[in-house]
């Protein structure tokens, strides 16, 4: 089968995230399973602007600011090669590939913005994002869709519910519990992009609170993003300085290191496709404390893999992760819990899902 895969921006770009993780996962699997995969996708500084990555021939136009707009004459260009389907993943600006592109369509679909993206960035931006969201449910309306959550199908009103299929994502095998590795030390991680509506401010307002009651407390903020100024500035001025280390980006390597070594994960972000952290950091005998948002709370069973508190509680926040630090046999039980929660995800199973409901796409059209 031929596959035309598009996304913003592929793994070895430096503002690759979940999304990305996601799609090589996945569509890295489907390229080894015999199927020819072309993955076009935004270019950036020191790019080839061909090469093949997990498998995948990948094609760079534009830059992250203007990809979109290369879109449609590039697919088009590309169609040429008479694909069997292409591969539409929705994260932020939609590509409205329905609009110029003949062949199936199946849309991947991370999560929404909706209304949170004011919290991110300028309106006019902001705008720009949200009312481009507002056009999927006219210009996507017959297309089925994958999306990472019930969370996500919520949020796709107007898509008929026949046409919206949950594929869960899942981790890779080198997340795994190494209890040698904890921190003797109380250990707090948060792994992600550094972003405003990730919310990482209430963090280290709770952060402020913990280290009051539990003076050894340590936080690690690891990832990189253009919020990350403003919050060192507030660590700064909370007196934080000596408890939170602003990593940078890390590698994959050192990512599986934290999760292992911490007591637990937090993200307090507004909102998330599924927060595929909180599961890494399960797999790793981690408990998370989340917000109660959507994406979180399909990823994180409340009271028995960690908690969901009300977003942007700071109060809240710190008490969980208090008692957490503080109550070992409970901290123990949701390590248990994490651990099992953790072990249902295989990036097998759902490459497996995503190339039937592919095939499924594609013999309709034939038939």
């Amino acid at each position: 089968m031929k596959i035309l895969l598009i996304n913003w921006q592929d793994r070895k770009n430096p503002f690759s995230g979940g999304a990305e993780i996601h799609i090589h996962e996945i569509f890295g699997r489907i390229a080894k399973w015999g199927n020819k995969v072309t993955f076009l996708c935004s270019s950036f500084e020191g790019a080839k602007e061909k090469e093949c990555v997990d498998g995948m021939n990948v094609i760079r136009r534009g830059k992250r600011c203007d990809f979109n707009f290369h879109v449609p004459s590039v697919t088009q260009m590309l169609s040429r090669n008479n694909y069997d389907i292409v591969i539409d993943n929705i994260n932020k600006i939609p590509f409205f590939t329905p609009l110029y592109v003949k062949t199936p369509i199946l849309a991947i679909a991370y999560h929404f913005f909706g209304s949170v993206i004011y919290q991110e960035t300028n309106p006019l931006s902001a705008s720009y994002v949200y009312f481009s969201e507002m056009l999927v449910p006219k210009i996507y309306k017959k297309v089925v869709f994958s999306v990472l959550s019930e969370s996500t199908k919520h949020d796709l009103k107007g898509i008929p519910e026949k046409n919206i299929h949950v594929i869960s994502p899942a981790i890779s095998p080198e997340f795994i519990p190494s209890p040698e590795k904890k921190s003797e030390k109380p250990l707090i991680v948060h792994i992600g992009r550094i972003k405003k509506y990730k919310r990482l401010d209430v963090l280290l307002y709770a952060m402020k609170e913990i280290i009051e009651q539990i003076p050894d407390a340590r936080l690690i903020v690891a990832g990189t993003g253009n919020y990350s100024p403003y919050l060192i500035r507030l660590s700064k001025k909370l007196g934080l300085e000596n408890y939170v280390d602003f990593t940078g980006f890390v590698s994959e390597e050192k990512k599986i290191e934290f999760l292992q070594s911490a007591a637990v994960l937090v993200n307090p972000s507004s909102k998330e496709g599924w927060g595929i952290t909180s599961i890494e950091a399960n797999a790793c005998g981690t408990p998370v404390i989340a917000s109660n948002s959507p994406g979180l709370r399909d990823s994180v069973i409340d009271g028995q893999t960690g908690f969901l508190v009300k977003h942007g509680n700071a109060e809240e926040l710190s008490h969980r992760i208090i008692q957490v630090l503080r109550n070992n046999v409970l901290r123990d039980t949701l390590s248990k819990n994490a651990i099992e929660w953790a072990s249902q995800f295989s990036w097998d199973n759902a490459a497996q899902k995503t190339l039937k409901l592919i095939q499924n796409i594609v013999a309709k059209k034939l038939s």
